[in-house]
């Protein structure tokens, strides 16, 4: 997460990514309700970005371009209160999060905010913690969260919370991404719940995406997985319709990320990218153009905030 100092000590900026889902292997359902994955993630230049600033008052208090998520269930603000109590933390923070990820998209937005919060939050705090607590901690919050405190590219296992960080070796031939955010909401927890035994696989989309990828190989678009995807066509039209709308623009595949709505295909070539973000934009989609990103050395990760 790229992030800078305001005011040295006191006042700092952050930008939390968003992602997509590569592959998406549900393998069933676990004894506790939730479901066990495999899925491979990677962010992208699609971010939230959070203005964080220090308060002697003790207060914790978020405020939101969209106002009706600057509630008490928002996620950063919850990640603040929950390093609080785990810290025993007394000074406040004044949130202020500019939202441009689209909410409940398939695209992680609240989860990055809430990993952005911790992350920043442990070093404006100047706080000692160790990695397995920060991830614990965000374990905590969402299934997405912890992957968030790495960034880039991630296999991400159990019910999402287990990261494997892989090396940066995303596909020239997937260079450029073309995202389609359908004019609806999608309840994760609905989907899930919608799912059959027949959604369920055994992961081995995932291993062979992992070992295509680590080859410096294309992976083979069959294995472009979701499980979440036929119910999720079968169940909202809206996303049937802009897929197809995807497909007749000219794209090469589509695929949903996360549990949706929002879909993405990739180019290689900006110029063809370009034309088919237009021609859906003038269709009166909500479309993106961006590109994957991974954290630099003066990022804000897990590895630079964490106690040694």
């Amino acid at each position: 997460m790229q992030w800078q100092w305001l005011q040295p000590g006191s006042s700092c900026t952050v930008r939390a990514y968003a992602k997509i889902n590569l592959t998406l292997d549900v393998l069933g359902r676990r004894g506790d309700g939730y479901h066990a994955l495999a899925t491979v993630m990677q962010t992208i230049d699609l971010y939230d970005t959070l203005s964080l600033t220090l308060r002697e008052d003790g207060l914790v208090h978020l405020v939101c371009t969209q106002p009706e998520l600057s509630t008490e269930t928002n996620l950063a603000l919850r990640a603040a209160m929950l390093l609080r109590a785990h810290t025993g933390e007394r000074r406040g923070v004044l949130i202020e999060l500019q939202k441009r990820i689209p909410s409940a998209a398939g695209l992680g937005g609240g989860s990055s905010d809430a990993a952005a919060a911790l992350l920043a939050l442990t070093r404006l705090w100047q706080l000692r913690l160790t990695a397995t607590e920060l991830m614990e901690l965000a374990a905590s919050l969402g299934s997405d969260v912890p992957f968030f405190l790495y960034g880039g590219l991630a296999l991400c296992e159990g019910r999402g919370e287990l990261v494997t960080p892989l090396p940066p070796c995303w596909p020239a031939e997937l260079r450029w991404l073309v995202l389609l955010k359908p004019a609806i909401s999608v309840a994760t927890a609905g989907v899930f719940g919608a799912l059959t035994a027949h959604d369920y696989s055994d992961g081995s989309h995932t291993q062979a995406v992992c070992a295509a990828l680590q080859a410096q190989r294309m992976p083979a678009l069959s294995h472009l997985h979701n499980g979440l995807e036929r119910g999720v066509l079968e169940r909202y039209a809206e996303v049937a319709v802009g897929r197809a709308a995807l497909l007749e623009a000219g794209a090469p595949f589509v695929r949903l990320s996360g549990s949706g709505p929002t879909l993405f295909t990739a180019l290689a070539d900006l110029e063809e990218a370009h034309r088919l973000w237009l021609r859906l934009q003038e269709q009166g989609y909500e479309v993106y153009l961006t590109q994957v990103v991974y954290p630099s050395a003066e990022s804000l990760t897990l590895a630079s905030v964490a106690a040694h």
